[in-house]
């Protein structure tokens, strides 16, 4: 049921493969006691429809591949937001993947468990489904097109907060390995956390959440938010001085108005014209260059 769901999302999306199930013998720790997956409509900050997947209990990644002409052998594992309790699968998935592909990026979708399980704070379970598909990508790097060593994570709100859990502990331990994808590295070598969630103490930007553990191996990152963001922009400007203080490359973009939630959609606010500032910034790391 959860892989025909899957399916039938992405059946219209062009250049999407068919899902993958990130764990050959289910997923570790999952109880599958959350009730059976599905789908709710939403609303996004442009009044469009969202499409809202939750009770995600196999988690998988769809690859979005260029069209080979235009390949980079750039990836980027994508990972929507949600507040961990759903995932805005078209908003900050989907709809990411086919931006990306249009830069000749291959994008790689990672439908990661929620809600939040009982005991899971500190959201331990996503990390190791990040961890799972960064690995994955590697181990299928050639078959897919992919350079090993050009695989960055982008993530939105929550997924925002995923994709800097992941490039600070790539290296924790939240699974028992289970195959030779597992002997290979979980870091992502540059990061895009867009309006990202629960990155700092009660809205302090000089008290990072705990497990953000930034050091000088946290890979590149490109940063964006609005001042009037109802998550709190200080999220962004916390993590990009730990960056900072520890001489990671970090670029940021601050905007006054825009809000939250918008996603690569045009809003008629400045902010929404980040895509372009990412490709730039991305092009400026050479991640574009064939």
């Amino acid at each position: 049921m959860t892989k025909i769901l899957a399916s039938l999302l992405l059946a219209a999306v062009v250049g999407a493969a068919e899902p993958i199930p990130l764990w050959p013998k289910g997923a570790p720790g999952e109880k599958g006691d959350i009730g059976v997956e599905k789908e709710m409509a939403g609303r996004a900050t442009d009044s469009k429809r969202v499409t809202r997947l939750c009770n995600v209990s196999v988690p998988m990644i769809t690859v979005f591949s260029p069209e080979q002409s235009r390949n980079t052998s750039t990836a980027v594992l994508v990972c929507p937001g949600g507040g961990y309790n759903i995932l805005a699968y078209d908003l900050e998935g989907t709809e990411v993947c086919e931006w990306l592909n249009s830069i000749g990026v291959t994008g790689i979708l990672l439908k990661y468990r929620v809600p939040t399980r009982a005991g899971d704070g500190k959201h331990l379970l996503p990390l190791a489904d990040a961890q799972r598909a960064m690995r994955l990508v590697r181990q299928h790097a050639k078959e897919w097109n992919i350079n090993p060593n050009r695989i960055g994570v982008l993530g939105f709100s929550a997924g925002g907060h995923l994709t800097a859990n992941l490039s600070n502990n790539y290296n924790e331990r939240t699974y028992d390995p289970i195959d030779d994808a597992d002997k290979l590295s979980a870091r992502p070598d540059f990061a895009l956390p867009i309006y990202p969630a629960y990155l700092v103490q009660k809205e302090s930007a000089d008290k990072l959440a705990p497990e953000m553990n930034v050091t000088a191996e946290t890979p590149p990152t490109f940063l964006v938010q609005t001042e009037d963001d109802a998550v709190h922009v200080e999220n962004s400007l916390g993590y990009y001085l730990a960056l900072k203080k520890a001489k990671v490359p970090a670029e940021m973009h601050i905007y006054p108005s825009g809000g939250h939630g918008y996603g690569l959609r045009p809003t008629g606010k400045v902010v929404t014209t980040w895509p372009k500032r990412a490709e730039d910034w991305m092009r400026s790391l050479r991640l574009l260059e064939k």
